[in-house]
């Protein structure tokens, strides 16, 4: 069970990560170039959620294999 717990957590602290970093690119481009700034928030919130997917998979998986 101790296992699972550690599985699941490193899931959710990369999924932070991860979105943290998208979230930081989408604003220094943003910041770059702002007449774009709609398509790079639709990209940034596309691709968080693929990544809290991935995420919520990893912590099912990592319970359901205990």
């Amino acid at each position: 069970m101790v296992l699972a717990g550690i599985g699941a957590g490193l899931a959710v602290i990369g999924a932070g990560i991860g979105i943290g970093k998208i979230g930081g690119s989408a604003m220094d481009a943003m910041a770059r170039q702002p007449e774009v700034a709609n398509k790079i928030q639709t990209a940034m919130i596309i691709a968080a959620a693929l990544i809290e997917g991935v995420a919520l998979f990893a912590v099912v998986v990592a319970l359901i294999a205990k």
